[in-house]
């Protein structure tokens, strides 16, 4: 069997002369035309696929974009302030100390209660004298004997009886009994415990009968009226503080009251570290409602009232390159007859804060329209809605409630 291929030139019929012909195949440029076709189908496909995208998106973002943002707004307004250095301090009483014993020994008595109120040199606590007084009528005949004899060896020297030697003895022995009596009488006073200047009592520490070594608490003592107030302020507010000026004192443990005291001390040297200067006020405490260790704010008033454009601090947004506020503003009106409303970008010189509300020294005046809340929302010279159903606070005093 013969497996040769079979030719691409077909030969004539026997007894003819035409030359062989060649099979017919698909030309090469309509293979090349049909995959063109396919490709510019594709691609085709691929850019409307590309432009339907793009305008979905843009659609979307017009919708987006068409929905003015809702802010909330306020008016600047102008206010006279107080210039004051606010600090927190810690109370101290102007006098305190915790009482004990001198000298060892038994409780023998107590005259005195927790919490009780007590003048100064009221005895509060006595140890038991054991044999103290009975050592004391020695020394005590001892000295007299010393006199007696002094003075009789005295008479004698005048008669001249006995030597000036004799009599200078005497007189040596007499002191020296003198002072013994003086030393046993001391010993015996500290055996008795005195309120060293008037105050309130703390909490009792021992009982009766209870052995105390000296130096032991026994209770403790604390002028409450008036009360010191320590704080500290930065070296820059010293050529605004001096002796005898005002201050207010708060505490969180008496919301909305205020305690009145001056200025009594300013320390005379900075501290390095800080930069920080301490300063103690007086405070007036009559109902002794402050109590020493509490921790407290103060404010000094420094200067004369001055009248300052104020905002809610929440109107300022703080950036490293500078504060700035949204002044809102008319841009025409809108297709329904309504005027417009936009927003201009302005930086802001901010001064001293109190409480919700921030002064603006530069940049706003009284009576301008600016943003208070939705700041993130916008840009400038965009249009805005204003709904102020809902607006954050804006006390100069403001005082925290507990939901």
């Amino acid at each position: 069997m013969n497996d040769a291929p079979t030719p691409d030139i077909v030969p004539p019929p026997a007894g003819t002369t035409t030359p062989p012909r060649r099979k017919r195949r698909p030309r090469a440029w309509l293979r090349l035309l049909l995959v063109l076709l396919f490709l510019g189908v594709i691609a085709g496909g691929m850019i409307w696929f590309h432009r339907f995208k793009s305008a979905i998106l843009t659609q979307v973002v017009h919708q987006i974009t068409s929905q003015l943002p809702v802010v909330a707004t306020v008016k600047a307004t102008a206010q006279q302030w107080q210039p004051e250095l606010t600090a927190t301090g810690t109370l101290r009483a102007s006098n305190g100390a915790d009482l004990s014993a001198e000298v060892p020994g038994i409780v023998g008595e107590i005259h005195f209660d927790s919490g009780q109120d007590v003048e100064a040199g009221q005895l509060l606590l006595r140890l038991r004298p054991n044999d103290d007084e009975a050592k004391l009528a020695q020394l005590q005949s001892a000295a007299d004997l010393a006199q007696i004899t002094y003075d009789r060896d005295l008479k004698q020297l005048r008669a001249q009886g006995v030597s000036q030697a004799t009599v200078d003895s005497d007189a040596a022995n007499l002191k020296t009994a003198r002072a013994q009596v003086a030393a046993q009488q001391a010993l015996m006073a500290e055996k008795f415990v005195r309120a060293p200047f008037a105050g309130r009592l703390g909490v009792r520490q021992v009982d009766l009968g209870q052995f105390l070594a000296a130096g032991t608490t026994i209770v403790t003592l604390q002028a409450l009226d008036p009360i010191f107030a320590d704080f500290y302020l930065p070296q820059q507010a010293l050529a605004q503080l001096r002796t005898g000026q005002a201050v207010s004192v708060h505490s969180d443990t008496y919301p909305g009251r205020s305690f009145d005291g001056t200025i009594t001390a300013i320390s005379p040297k900075v501290d390095p570290a800080s930069r920080m200067v301490q300063v103690r006020a007086s405070v007036h405490n009559p109902d002794r409602a402050l109590l020493p260790g509490m921790y407290i704010t103060l404010t000094v008033a420094s200067g004369a009232p001055e009248t300052l454009v104020t905002v809610p601090q929440t109107a300022v947004t703080y950036n490293p390159y500078g504060s700035l506020v949204y002044k809102v503003r008319q841009d025409g009106t809108g297709p329904d007859g309504k005027p417009k409303l936009a927003v201009t970008q302005q930086f802001v010189t901010t001064g001293p804060t109190r409480g919700d509300q921030v002064a603006i020294l530069k940049g706003v005046s009284a009576g301008d329209e600016v943003v208070v809340a939705g700041q993130i929302k916008l840009r400038n010279n965009i249009g805005v809605l204003v709904n102020n159903s809902v607006l954050p606070p804006d006390a100069a005093n403001p005082k925290p409630i507990e939901r």
